[in-house]
This record gives C-alpha cells, structure tokens and sequence, in this order.
C-alpha cells in the first residue's frame, strides 16, 4: 500500500488495543474458548472477584507480569514512538493494553485507559496516586499495604469500572483530525466508539490490523495486515 500523508496542521490520535501486543508474543485478551490464560474473566477481573478472592487475582496477574518482562517492542511499537517523535503535540496515544511496551519504545504522550501492569493502587480507593510495582508474588501475603493501611491491588481497570482518563481522552479526539486505530477489534466500549465520535468531527479514520474489525464501516481506511510488518513507513509526514 502506498504511503499515507499527514499535512503539517493534522492532529493525530491513535488507539491500540491487544492486537499489538499479540504480535510480540503476548496473549489477547480471551482466547477462542472464552479463557482469559486459563480463568474465567469474572475470577479475575472484576471487582467482585478482588473481594471474595484476591488471592487469585494477584496470582493470575503476577503470572501476566512475569509473562510481561520478557515481551519486547515490536517495529508497530517503534513506528508510533517514530511518528510521535515527528509530530510532538499533535500526536496523542491511548491504548487499551497495560503492558508498557509502549514505553519501551519510545512513546511518551500516552494514556492507558485500561490501567498499567507495572503499578498498584489502594484497593480502598483512599485517594494516594498508584505506586510502580513489578513484584511477582507468591502468595497474598506477600503484597504490600497502602500508606493507609488498606492492601494494595493491581492498577487495572476491572470489568464494571470506569476507564481512567476519559476526559483527557474527550479532549484529544475532538481535536484530532485522523484517528488511527490499531489491533482491537471493536468489541469493548467505550473504545469502540471512540471511531464514531472522531468521524463525527470529521476525521479521517484508518483501521491498521490482520481482519476486519466488526465496526469496519467507521473507517475511512482499513489496512489488513500485521501492524509490525504494515506500520515502518506507513504515514509520511508533510
């Protein structure tokens, strides 16, 4: 596929889901059989499960942090931080995964609208911002306390919680005048509506990934393919 132009006045949000994790070798979130790594969603990412079992919920995600350390960036990773690097403050990141691969990158304007791996928050909610953690831990007795005395839990969005930042979020798609969305497939909100809303302002819309999403008629573009092998070089900025 030829190159596509950015001019010097478009802003660019773009949002990535699990897809491009996948492709350097992390798992997407459920699996054909409806098994997130071997667990039931609802035994793991949800608020009831943190109360009624945290000690399977901090096991299922110290087994994904210990899976995390050893994935690498792979060149979709490397593409964004490269085009971020062109464009500064007209480029803007929220990915839906909380692996930092992003980070490793290169990126800096990012949200993680799904919470991030590498932090633990109070799981009282008393108000003190999430502290980095990477610890693996073998039992819940291992993992620390807030300074409030509360335990702390991991800083992940469960289902039937609020996904962070949305307002910046807001603010970022109004302004923006090409949304790319990379590696998700349409199915969880409100990331799958954050399309319509751009297209609404009147952005161009370019779907980068190996299928086409189930909410394909948003795009004004649809780019099938590996988001590694598609993205080095795909936008050329003017």
């Amino acid at each position: 596929m030829s190159s596509i132009s950015l001019s010097p006045t478009d802003h660019v949000f773009v949002l990535t889901g699990a897809g491009i994790s996948a492709e350097s070798g992390l798992p997407t979130f459920r699996a054909s059989d409806g098994l997130w790594a071997g667990h039931r969603v609802e035994d793991v990412c949800t608020p009831e499960a943190l109360s009624e079992n945290p000690a399977l919920v901090w096991e299922f995600y110290s087994q994904r942090r210990a899976q995390g350390s050893t994935a690498n960036p792979n060149p979709a990773h490397v593409a964004l931080a490269q085009l971020e690097a062109k464009l500064g403050d007209r480029f803007f990141l929220c990915t839906q995964n909380v692996d930092d691969l992003h980070e490793r990158a290169g990126s800096q304007r990012l949200v993680h609208m799904h919470g991030e791996l590498a932090k633990s928050r109070c799981e009282d909610d008393c108000g003190r911002p999430p502290v980095p953690d990477t610890a693996v831990y073998k039992s819940l007795d291992e993992v620390p306390r807030c300074a409030c005395g509360a335990r702390l839990r991991p800083h992940i969005v469960f289902f039937g919680e609020i996904p962070l930042e949305m307002d910046r979020i807001q603010r970022e798609i109004d302004r923006a005048t090409v949304m790319v969305v990379i590696g998700t497939s349409g199915s969880v909100y409100p990331a799958a509506n954050f399309v319509n809303w751009a297209r609404h302002n009147g952005a161009r819309t370019i779907y980068i990934g190996p299928e086409r999403p189930l909410n394909a008629q948003a795009f004004t573009t649809i780019v099938e393919g590996k988001a590694g092998e598609v993205m080095p070089g795909l936008f050329h900025v003017e």
